[in-house]
């Protein structure tokens, strides 16, 4: 939140420069960075909190609705900026300093491009919605940087200040994009899609145990923040006690934790 301020206290004095509203637009963007950082604090707090009586999963879903809403922030970014380059295409202004402009601009998105990646890392590491989603908020900001600047370049070199605008909705476009992908994959989420990689690797687990017992089926897999919950039916041998039943379903687990760190698994015994 503090690295957001920074950046859009510089992003508008390149505006201020040199009159782009393609530059004012990427300013406004940052102003929802840092609600969207803001939002993104309080998630990962929240997901912290241990399981209670009403939770009995945790908290960790609170993410999801934070990766969502930061793909609406991320659209509505792009719906200020359409505002902004609307009224400037039918009244085009004259641009000042550019090459100051897209200097001070160069800054404060190299700012920007060094905490997303440092945002994405910390997401890939900890499995964290709510950190991805802030990661990739800050990288269409950094996207919609270059665009500007390419622009900005191009406007000097042929005069043309309808550019400006124009090139004020391409980074619409691009930055939408990435808001609305975020938004997909927070649904699936939400609406607990089921995890095919996870449900893969833990079939691998089970049939190295295949001598053990008679079938597997039935198996739900949902996340859950940065775990994965599963379920599955597991066939056993008549003959074998309650005993080894659950020291064999002790074992499983166990070796899935090893496999799949954060995999949750609860293992229904049927015998045959």
């Amino acid at each position: 939140m503090i690295v957001g301020v920074l950046v859009f206290g510089i992003k508008l004095l390149a505006y201020f420069i040199s009159n782009s509203v393609a530059l004012l637009s990427d300013a406004l963007e940052s102003i929802v960075n840092i609600a969207a950082s803001g939002l993104m604090l309080f998630a990962v707090y929240v997901s912290e909190k241990p399981a209670d009586e009403n939770h009995d999963y945790g908290h960790q879903k609170i993410e999801e609705i934070s990766r969502m809403l930061e793909g609406l922030f991320i659209v509505a970014a792009a719906l200020l900026i359409v505002y902004a380059a609307s009224k400037r295409l039918f009244e085009p202004a004259n641009l000042f300093h550019v090459n100051l402009a897209i200097g001070v601009s160069i800054l404060a998105t190299g700012i920007n491009a060094a905490l997303s990646y440092f945002l994405g890392h910390m997401a890939m590491k900890s499995g964290s919605a709510a950190l991805e989603g802030d990661s990739k908020h800050l990288l269409s900001d950094v996207l919609s940087s270059f665009g500007v600047w390419i622009g900005l370049f191009v406007s000097q070199l042929t005069g043309w200040s309808v550019l400006d605008p124009l090139l004020a909705f391409l980074v619409a476009v691009i930055i939408a994009r990435i808001g609305i992908a975020l938004m997909v994959k927070s649904s699936q989420s939400l609406m607990e899609q089921s995890c095919d990689e996870e449900e893969r690797r833990i079939g691998e687990v089970f049939l190295r145990h295949k001598s053990r017992f008679v079938d597997f089926h039935d198996m739900k897999t949902r996340r859950n923040g940065n775990q994965v919950l599963a379920e599955l039916h597991l066939v056993v041998d008549s003959h074998m006690s309650i005993k080894d039943a659950h020291d064999f379903t002790d074992h499983l687990e166990e070796d899935i934790e090893k496999e799949l760190p954060g995999t949750k698994i609860t293992i229904h015994i049927e015998s045959k």
